[in-house]
């Protein structure tokens, strides 16, 4: 929204973006070491197991700079078959959805005069804690639009602040399907998402509220939908395997269905934002 009907980002902005890029990509280089040992995954470059040694040696949260034998063993170790083998696997663990999109760009990311693009800020992952409001204006209308956690530990700082807000934005992950909580991981994170929609479609703070669901990364959806199948997650689903369409429709299906008000209308949109 910021960048569609706000100022957009200043290149004084992007450079804030500079670290927390640098972050995603330690953050996500060391999920896939992590489940190296986890998934008995072996390395095929022995170098690697060194340059495995010096990323987990990192502490994520404090990178400000990515110096060469940072980016050259991160290189290293995203070439390596092992890793690549790890990253196929990513459903049996956690791992940010952008970990291929910023390794693929990581010559650009480590050159000295770096500044994000609109993308790469768009892929950015901080979990939203707390209260977050963005005001725009369109067509000389102040919208405000109020952006909350939805992890487990925050719903409860937001969930009664909302009586008679005008609509609820609600944002679903397609290509989670297949994928375990962060809280808990023997939790599937698109049944999460559909308890927290009910849930959230009931309480009587929003009955007067027009409800927009955002069935988001569907082209995350069409990568995977080849080889993970939406019905070793949900049973009921009997369409066709490897068919991004009759599976992102029976994702809608399911949500729409938690609607126990027949007069009220979900409106519903695919989308490709990160």
């Amino acid at each position: 929204m910021r960048i569609i009907h706000g100022s957009g980002y200043s290149d004084e902005d992007k450079r804030g973006f500079i670290k927390l890029v640098y972050q995603n990509i330690f953050m996500a280089m060391q999920s896939m070491i992590r489940a190296m040992d986890l998934l008995k995954i072996q390395y095929s470059d022995q170098k690697n197991i060194e340059h495995a040694e010096l990323i987990r040696s990192v502490d994520f949260e404090t990178v400000t700079t990515f110096e060469p034998p940072y980016v050259q063993a991160i290189k290293d170790l995203w070439a390596e078959a092992g890793i690549q083998e790890c990253y196929d696997r990513r459903r049996e663990y956690q791992l940010t959805d952008s970990a291929k999109y910023y390794l693929m760009e990581i010559d650009r990311v480590a050159a000295p005069n770096y500044l994000p693009t609109e993308q790469d800020i768009l892929r950015v992952r901080v979990p939203t804690t707390g209260i977050i409001e963005y005001p725009f204006d369109l067509e000389e209308i102040r919208f405000r639009m109020v952006d909350v956690g939805g992890q487990r530990s925050e719903r409860r700082k937001w969930i009664h602040c909302f009586e008679n807000v005008t609509s609820i934005i609600f944002l679903v992950a397609l290509s989670e399907y297949d994928q375990i909580l962060f809280e808990s991981e023997n939790e599937n994170r698109m049944e999460e998402s559909k308890a927290l929609f009910k849930t959230i479609i009931t309480y009587p703070w929003f009955q007067h509220s027009s409800v927009i669901l955002f069935l988001n990364k569907k082209d995350l959806l069409e990568e995977k939908i080849m080889y993970s199948h939406l019905v070793d997650y949900f049973p009921e689903y009997d369409g066709p395997q490897r068919d991004a369409i009759a599976a992102r429709e029976f994702i809608l299906r399911m949500f729409v269905d938690l609607n126990p008000d027949s007069e009220k209308i979900i409106y519903s949109h695919f989308t490709c934002a990160t």
